[in-house]
């Protein structure tokens, strides 16, 4: 009788593969309200390491990071009628505190353009003030109808950025700035994931914004993911909350705004993204663990060894975790490292010993091979950068054979439908087919240019829309 698979297989039910595998490599657990979700260790060890890569990137950028509270006053609310309708499905209010109803009830923050709002209007008084860059690392509450693990909770973790600004300008290119310099080469860069930079048409913008920068990634199953942005505010924030500066001239001038976030969506992009039917492959710049040192039996000599090839890995700036829990069979631990996606195992056992070798274990391209263990610490790095390489490479082959160049509408839902991408011109689409693709459960993910450059404007001439069915 055949051995059943760990995980369910993806060409079989590709949401109940992802399902498992969060389990299984114990990423996540549900939380006890419905929507909200338990980050386990080795999840939140990953969400560490994204936050260290994007928060260096974010304050090469000049901005600082600070924190607001998170219940807001509810007033605050009306202020800037676009974002507050926007918002108002999602909001979780609090009215009753300390056994009383409140004078006024709090909203739990979705986001936090309207508290940090009210305080940028008072702090920014001068031109020299300006420009005002302000980074938060927090938690947002919105409430979810149809909860998934890490793509959509009720509550999850996030960045967001929120800016001020002397000129249109001068916003306009720092969310560029934030769009291509800190997302895009974050992604890229450390997750390995292919990515369409683009421009979200009006339907699809940012509540409150004049202008949302997008990068969409395919899943492995064909799908589009929003995976973060960054929005031009115009001045609607700034007339809403009086945000005013007194210019070189003397002149009262209202400053423009930008806000940019991402999220631990970024977590369940990883696991679409790269993972396989025996469990995540986690690029080697991103990895908690980039490489495991297995004892296959609990030999003194064994033990000692994989000890010390640990020490030499660490020093040599090596992610390392040694495995010497021989009281749990070493199928059982080679299994769980495989699911959690370490891109390396070294394995000793005496046998290994003998011939001063190690089986080397490579997660992400496959295969097992005896390597010297004095060549360790000088092949590592080598393999990292070929495995980094090969993901993003896989990414991209995927996107690009899965996208189709189709002239109507009917082609762009065939091709969505299908589990692909489709490009078609917009001049051809418009917003009446975006709304005839949102008939059959497809959106338009993003505009791009015939260059595949972000155009200037909704209706540049050449704008092509890029079309498909979406997490």
């Amino acid at each position: 009788m055949a051995k059943a698979p760990v995980l369910t297989p993806r060409a079989d039910d590709f949401p109940r593969w992802y399902q498992d595998l969060i389990n299984k490599a114990e990423l996540a657990d549900n939380g006890p309200v419905r929507g909200t979700m338990v980050i386990r260790p080795y999840g939140y060890g990953l969400w560490e390491r994204m936050q260290q890569e994007m928060d260096a990137r974010i304050k090469e950028a000049g901005a600082q990071n600070a924190y607001f509270p998170l219940l807001i006053p509810q007033s605050y609310f009306t202020k800037e009628a676009e974002h507050v309708e926007g918002f108002a499905p999602e909001l979780a209010v609090v009215t009753h505190g300390g056994g009383k109803d409140l004078e006024e009830p709090a909203v739990v923050r979705p986001t936090s353009e309207m508290i940090i709002n009210d305080y940028f209007s008072k702090w920014v008084q001068s031109y020299r003030d300006l420009p005002l860059l302000i980074n938060q690392w927090a938690n947002v509450v919105r409430w979810e109808l149809r909860p998934r693990l890490f793509l959509r909770t009720t509550e999850f973790l996030w960045q967001e950025g929120h800016t001020a600004h002397a000129t249109f300008e001068d916003a306009r290119d720092f969310a560029a700035h934030i769009h291509r310099r800190v997302y895009e080469d974050f992604m890229v860069n450390v997750l390995a994931m292919d990515t369409v930079p683009g421009r979200k048409t009006v339907k699809e913008r940012f509540a409150g914004a004049i202008n949302t920068l997008t990068l969409e990634s395919m899943m492995g199953d064909g799908k589009a993911l929003q995976m973060a942005t960054s929005h031009e505010l115009g001045q609607n924030f700034a007339r809403a909350f009086n945000i005013q500066y007194l210019s070189k001239e003397g002149r009262q001038e209202l400053v423009w705004q930008t806000s940019w976030g991402s999220t631990t969506r970024m977590i369940g992009a990883l696991v679409m993204t790269h993972g396989d039917d025996n469990g995540l492959r986690v690029p080697p710049r991103l990895a908690p663990v980039q490489a495991v040192v297995l004892a296959i039996k609990g030999d003194d000599a064994v033990l000692a060894k994989v000890r010390e090839i640990g020490d030499q890995l660490r020093a040599a700036g090596v992610r390392v975790q040694v495995d010497d829990r021989t009281d749990t069979p070493f199928g059982r631990r080679a299994v769980d490292w495989e699911l959690k996606g370490v891109p390396v195992r070294i394995e000793i056992g005496p046998r290994d010993l003998e011939n001063n070798t190690a089986m080397l274990a490579r997660r992400i391209p496959g295969g097992k091979e005896p390597v010297a263990i004095d060549s360790l610490v000088r092949l590592l790095p080598t393999l990292f950068e070929e495995d980094q390489a090969l993901l993003l490479t896989q990414s991209r082959e995927r996107r690009e054979s899965r996208t189709s160049d189709v002239s109507t509408i009917e082609e762009a839902v065939e091709a969505a439908t299908a589990g692909g991408w489709a490009r078609i011109p917009w001049a051809t689409l418009g917003e009446e087919g975006e709304a005839k693709l949102a008939e059959h459960a497809v959106t338009v993910r993003c505009l791009v240019a015939e260059d595949g450059s972000v155009p200037d404007a909704d209706d540049a001439p050449g704008n092509v829309a890029i079309v498909a069915r979406a997490y």
